[in-house]
């Protein structure tokens, strides 16, 4: 057969109405450390600082790649031991990308005793010579649990997630394979659990993917997240456009042999199989309007091909990095009003909206779905609470990156979600970037219990934030569309340029985000990254700093300033028993202690609710920080309190104490700081 590569231009549609389908979602702490305000003044123009060439991703051929993973599979054994795993613990590579200046990431799963560790992923970095340069980890929790034997039946765990399933209203939901004993690490303590998959379809239509964790030994559900990602999609008018085919004799077909020989094919109303793929006896595909079933798959065909060179030019070959190119399946099912992105597949699939007469087929739609597939290749992060969150705004983040990537005068490039689409029926965008509670559903600002909300909503801070450090606080125009983006702190945020806040985020997720990941860790693995591309006293790195204190996530720097005082030594706090102390001593201040004294604490621990936590002064004062019963049954405590602290003596040991007032929860002291101006 011979075979070769071809373009053409294709017409394109627009107008289509879409679903938003959410997910349950998990409890998560935060705090919100203050409300958006009236937008401030516009911030000064960006700063114009060149990334350091050496720490900019570079491109490995998939034979690259390979090569490198086999490397890091044969020394696997010595990086458990220079980490220092337990004997118990194997680990195993998931991913591999490089640095320009030889600095390798190594992405890892764990196993325990042959068992899967949810949430013991970790990202090892190593110099071009070998020395280990970091590693970042999902959990800090030591990989051990008192037994392997469950004392609960994998059946009761397979009607448990059942039950969940059909209370979400599920489609026929049906366990294919058995439980598999897994240890769960994602929060709190490990535990010996069972991971059961719920197949079927949700109620919507869109296939499931349920995946329920059941403690082993209590028959508790631990957690839940849903595999295949639904989202946000429109048919826009991009008028004629270029697309990569394949012709074998006299026919062609839309194969990309381009790009990873990304295939699209046409469901023709089913929803299940690959479909048939399209093909024809000319190069010109579908006639601009849903009449022509050619014409969806003409937009998802061009949809991938953006994407895919939008990836490139971030240095990654691929969605997986390894060359080879998913597939795309249109006119999924009867009046289907979504679009979704499955990793089972290895696929994007999209319906035919209401009416079969608006396929959601566009640059948006392609752009946001194949990024979860590019999360799920890297950090992995788990659809739920505040990583689920994360996991939306990245698709968010990098689905408005590809659209303005495409420059493409009928779709120019926004900060707008769905903006073609009136789903809202009066011509408003669904989701805004520059002030994501436009939509009044959407956060702001990161606050407690934002884990806790639909996973399109709690994307807000972090769609919010890439706006800020993209285009800066105040009014702006950007391709015609008017902006005016508020603070959480109603200071200003200068803009860094949208080429410099992809390329962070870009390049967080792939070294430093895990499955784990939560707003605070998020904001620790883009400081990181701007530090290794522009350094640590940038005006890039500071603005980093600036866009996450505009959504209450950090501080700015220099505010409040001053000297620091930490204690970053683990603190064991008993389960239901005494109160435990974690002390520091401050030294060389004068006079008082401020009257905005920031408290920074960062407890690991599940169920929160059970804790008191109180800043204890030299003299003996306690201050509660955080009351018993208050924060529910979200895990972890990470945030800074404020303590009028203007009585004190700011010289002597000041200590942290935290109380467990419950049974079967436990956790740690991580760390915690007080700042004195």
């Amino acid at each position: 057969m011979n075979s070769s590569s071809a373009h053409r231009r294709t017409p394109h549609r627009r107008a289509a109405a879409v679903a938003l389908v959410g997910v349950a979602a998990f409890l998560a702490a935060a705090v919100q450390v203050g409300a958006a305000s009236a937008a401030p003044d516009q911030a000064p123009a960006a700063p114009v600082t060149k990334a350091d060439p050496g720490s900019l991703p570079a491109q490995l051929t998939p034979a690259q790649r390979t090569a490198l993973i086999r490397e890091a599979d044969a020394d696997k054994t010595a990086t458990a031991a220079e980490l220092g795993l337990g004997a118990k613990e194997k680990l195993v590579v998931r991913d591999v990308v490089k640095d320009q200046d030889g600095t390798v990431h190594t992405r890892y799963e764990r196993t325990y005793e042959g068992l899967p560790v949810l949430g013991g992923d970790l990202v090892v970095s190593t110099e071009k010579n070998g020395t280990t340069e970091g590693t970042v980890r999902a959990t800090r929790a030591k990989i051990q649990v008192p037994s392997l034997k469950a004392t609960v039946a994998g059946s009761k765990a397979e009607a448990q997630a059942l039950g969940e399933a059909r209370a979400e209203k599920a489609k026929s939901p049906e366990v294919t394979d058995a439980p598999r004993k897994v240890i769960w690490a994602a929060n709190g303590t490990p535990t010996l659990a069972y991971e059961t998959v719920v197949g079927g379809l949700q109620h919507d239509g869109t296939p499931q993917e349920l995946h329920v964790v059941t403690n082993a030994t209590t028959g508790e559900k631990i957690y839940e997240w849903q595999a295949v990602r639904n989202g946000t999609g429109n048919t826009t008018y991009s008028g004629s456009v270029p697309l990569t085919t394949t012709q074998s004799g006299t026919t062609y077909n839309l194969t990309d042999g381009a790009r990873g020989n990304h295939r699209t094919y046409n469901l023709n109303r089913g929803t299940s199989g690959t479909g048939t793929l399209f093909s024809g006896p000319d190069d010109v595909w579908g006639n601009g309007t849903s009449s022509s079933a050619e014409t969806a798959g003409a937009d998802a065909h061009y949809g991938a091909a953006l994407t895919w060179d939008y990836y490139k030019s971030q240095g990654r070959n691929g969605i997986r990095g390894d060359g080879v190119g998913a597939y795309s399946r249109v006119h999924y099912g009867n009046n289907y009003v979504n679009a979704f992105w499955s990793d089972s597949c290895f696929c994007m699939t999209y319906g035919d909206g209401s009416g079969n007469a608006n396929p959601l087929t566009s640059i948006d739609v392609a752009g946001h779905e194949m990024t979860h597939g590019l999360t799920a290749a890297t950090a992995g992060l788990i659809y739920s609470g505040e990583s689920g969150g994360l996991n939306e705004a990245t698709s968010d983040i990098f689905g408005t990156a590809v659209e303005f990537y495409a420059n493409n005068s009928s779709d120019v490039g926004d900060y707008l979600i769905g903006e073609e689409i009136n789903i809202n029926g009066d011509g408003t965008p669904l989701r805004y970037m520059d002030q994501p509670s436009k939509d009044g559903a959407s956060r702001d600002s990161w606050y407690s219990g934002i884990g806790s909300i639909d996973v399109h909503y709690s994307s807000g801070p972090a769609n919010h934030f890439f706006y800020l450090l993209s285009e800066g606080s105040g009014a702006k125009v950007v391709n015609g569309v008017s902006y005016n983006s508020p603070t959480a702190d109603g200071l200003p945020v200068t803009g860094i340029g949208r080429t410099k806040a992809e390329l962070i985020w870009f390049k967080a997720l792939t070294t430093k985000f895990t499955t784990t990941t939560n707003y605070a860790a998020a904001r620790t693995g883009t400081l990181a990254v701007a530090s290794e591309l522009y350094g640590a006293t940038s005006p890039e790195y500071a603005a980093v700093q600036n866009a996450w204190a505009g959504v209450a996530v950090g501080s700015r720097p220099g505010v409040p300033g001053g000297t620091s005082f930490e204690n970053a030594a683990d603190v064991a706090i008993p389960d239901n028993g005494a109160a435990v102390n974690s002390a520091i001593s401050v030294t060389g201040r004068t006079g008082n202690a401020p009257a905005s004294l920031p408290v920074e604490v960062d407890i690991v621990h599940t169920y929160i609710g059970d804790l008191q936590v109180q800043l204890i002064a030299p003299d003996g004062t306690a201050y509660t920080l955080k009351a018993y019963g208050v924060g529910g049954s979200a895990d972890n405590i990470n945030t800074t309190y404020t303590v009028n602290a203007s009585s004190e003596a700011a010289n002597g040991t000041w200590q942290l104490r935290v109380q467990d007032n419950a049974n079967v929860d436990t956790g740690y002291i991580n760390s915690w700081k007080l700042t004195f101006p």
